[in-house]
């Protein structure tokens, strides 16, 4: 499989229309859970755990389904945060942030049901320090972290966020 045709399957999943995501911010020891997403086209993407919204299933039923599948962890919601409004067409998302704490399961990379064996973009998990974060690419990792402070800023932001996005006129 190549680089290119990840791009197309991602496109053909999750691209071209908007999408509703949850994600969620779960520090630890002051370190903060991360995956990278390999997406393509040698384009790499750290996050914070999360995912698409399934119809029927309120936000914190959708975050800990997506927390389950990518980290093997179980988590409680603690705190509404902030939505981040994702656009680098063709993905176009509102992501939904959440302060999430660890209450079981065992860490292990998991794996996207909405994407094929062969096409899987998770690629790893890593507690990361503010240092670590800061030590990443800027264009490897998601526009949220990149001017953060401290790990704790993001739990004290509050609104709509739309940071370093492609504009549409």
């Amino acid at each position: 499989m190549s680089k290119n045709e990840i791009s197309k399957e991602i496109e053909s999943k999750f691209g071209n229309h908007l999408r509703v995501r949850v994600n969620g911010i779960l520090i630890e020891d002051n370190k903060l859970l991360m995956v990278k997403h390999l997406m393509g086209n040698g384009k790499i993407l750290w996050s914070v755990p999360g995912g698409g919204m399934h119809y029927g299933e309120n936000a914190a039923q959708n975050l800990i389904r997506e927390f389950e599948e990518e980290t093997g962890l179980n988590v409680k919601i603690t705190k509404y945060l902030f939505v981040h409004e994702y656009l680098d067409p063709p993905l176009h998302a509102m992501e939904h942030f959440f302060n999430v704490k660890s209450t079981g399961g065992s860490l292990k990379l998991g794996e996207d049901p909405e994407l094929s064996k062969e096409f899987q973009i998770l690629n790893e998990l890593a507690w990361m320090s503010l240092e670590d974060i800061r030590s990443l690419p800027q264009d490897s990792l998601h526009q949220i972290f990149w001017r953060i402070n401290s790990l704790e800023d993001l739990g004290l932001w509050k609104g709509y966020f739309n940071f370093g996005n492609i504009s549409i006129k």
